[in-house]
């Protein structure tokens, strides 16, 4: 068996496997005897039928068919081991050549993933998070009898805290009166804010636009939204609103009290909801801190970094984000068809435009990641995993599907534990890293006595398959490729990448 092998643009491979022409008869004949025992011939038991006799019952082209596949099992694994490629997702037979003297068989393997991090260990960012003071958790606490607030009717000028009832019309600056506006809401509801919310319709800071109007007075003003809006009838235009509010209401706040603390949850007095705020406070601040550092540092490590990665894993990355997408709608009763709908696009404009960019970004974080903990050689210890399994176990626990997965039984199925400790371990694994992230940005990395290394773990090895068939070609090879963000940052989700094979010729 001759094996060339050639380097293409895209971090594939196409191998060229040449047979002698010996191989390819003995294949014949015994495709020909699988052919005999699935197939009935008069006057011969199964698979006892002579070759000739198979031969003029089915014909030379589904005997040399039947063994191409056969060859395909034996002749793609081993090429691959003699040429120590390890492929990162199904690789493809693109044609047959030759089946009558010495059969070519030619491939299309898809690499693993690659990367260069380059001198990774020289990026800086300070670690500067500050644990949120106690004016945050005051306006907390307001938040809070706010959400407990009762509301009357009242005959005074809009105040903050307020509830009120418009109508509201916006359209372009530059709008012809027989253009339909951009926004038409009568009967809107809108909440007079204290402070400035991202997520306030129809813009930043509009509430506070309405401070001071009374009932059924009116109010224009302009607004002019920057060209990332989410909304792409409104990017990069600027608006012309016309406001008439149709009814206020006042808030009365409850008392901030022990009385309060025990109406908000289990808490036996203020001091006590108060505690709780700070930690819960401090929790987000910092998981937002992080979120943002580490992606600030994957980025620095990228800028320097040379990635390579075939097209087949960047397929597969998209798919995964278009069924997380799929997913969160569903937890919100919203399916894809309709979500494409409110955005007025179809999929494939939204895969070229979102999904593609996002996942390209997901995937090389994930194999800068990956690739840093090995050269790193990260190990999570036993007191790690263990640490990790209870908090996961803890929140598996707490989950309400899975409450009601559980009801009934007097112990959790065996999938559902194998499911919790590989989480746990992708947590651990993933914390580790991140770790050593933040101590080389911080300049407090401990030196490496070796430049790269192996990290001895199941979850960055490869799971070499089998070959698949179909009756005209064979999906190839499959290996981990997969990767996912967890906390704003990478987990690693070792998932096989299942491809068609081009059809083989003859």
């Amino acid at each position: 068996m001759k094996i060339e092998t050639q380097p293409r643009d895209d971090h594939q491979v196409t191998m060229i496997v040449e047979l002698e022409t010996e191989q390819m008869e003995g294949a014949k004949h015994r495709a020909a005897r699988k052919i005999s025992e699935r197939k009935s011939i008069p006057g011969f038991r199964p698979g006892k039928a002579p070759y000739e006799v198979v031969v003029r019952s089915f014909g030379e082209k589904i005997i040399a068919e039947e063994a191409v596949d056969l060859l395909l099992d034996e002749i793609y694994p081993k090429a691959l081991e003699e040429t120590k490629i390890e492929p990162a997702a199904a690789g493809s037979l693109e044609k047959v050549e030759d089946l009558e003297k010495k059969p070519k068989f030619t491939f299309t393997v898809p690499l693993a993933p690659d990367v260069d991090l380059g001198d990774y260990r020289s990026i800086r960012l300070p670690y500067d998070w500050v644990e949120p003071g106690e004016d945050k958790a005051e306006a907390s606490l307001d938040e809070l009898r706010q959400m407990y607030a009762k509301t009357e009717t009242v005959n005074r000028p809009i105040e903050k805290g307020d509830f009120v009832m418009v109508d509201l019309k916006g359209i372009k600056s530059k709008n012809t009166e027989d253009e339909d506006p951009v926004i038409d809401r009568p009967g809107t509801p809108i909440f007079i804010r204290e402070g400035e919310k991202p997520d306030e319709f129809p813009f930043m800071g509009f509430s506070k636009e309405l401070i001071g109007l009374n009932v059924e007075e009116s109010k224009s003003f302009s607004h002019k939204y920057p060209k990332d809006t989410k909304d792409e009838k409104l990017q990069g235009q600027n608006v012309l609103f016309d406001v008439k509010i149709k009814m206020v209401r006042g808030s009365i706040l409850p008392e901030l009290n022990d009385e309060f603390a025990k109406q908000v949850g289990p808490f036996e007095n203020l001091e006590a909801l108060r505690a709780a705020v700070k930690a819960n406070l401090a929790t987000q601040s910092k998981a937002d801190y992080d979120d943002d550092y580490f992606s600030k540092v994957l980025e620095q490590i990228k800028a320097g970094a040379t990635i390579k990665y075939p097209p087949q894993v960047l397929d597969h990355e998209v798919e995964h984000v278009m069924e997380d997408l799929k997913s969160r709608l569903a937890e919100q009763g919203l399916d894809m068809e309709a979500y494409l709908k409110t955005r007025e696009m179809d999929q494939e404009k939204f895969i070229t435009e979102e999904a593609k960019p996002a996942a390209v970004k997901r995937l090389e974080r994930s194999i800068i990641f990956d690739k840093l903990a090995k050269i790193e050689k990260l190990e999570v210890t036993q007191q790690m995993l263990q640490s990790s399994f209870e908090q996961t176990w803890g929140e598996y626990q707490g989950d309400s599907t899975f409450q009601k997965t559980m009801r009934g039984k007097s112990k959790p199925p065996k999938q559902v534990m194998n499911a919790v400790a590989m989480e746990s371990a992708n947590r651990a694994y993933v914390q580790q890293t991140l770790n050593r992230l933040k101590e080389i940005a911080t300049g407090q990395v401990p030196e490496l006595s070796v430049a790269e290394g192996t990290m001895d773990s199941a979850l960055s090895k490869p799971k070499k398959k089998t070959v698949k068939k179909t009756s005209t070609a064979s999906s190839l090879k499959e290996v981990k490729t997969a990767k996912k963000e967890v906390a704003g940052s990478t987990k690693i989700a070792k998932k096989p990448v299942k491809k068609t094979a081009g059809k083989s010729k003859e």
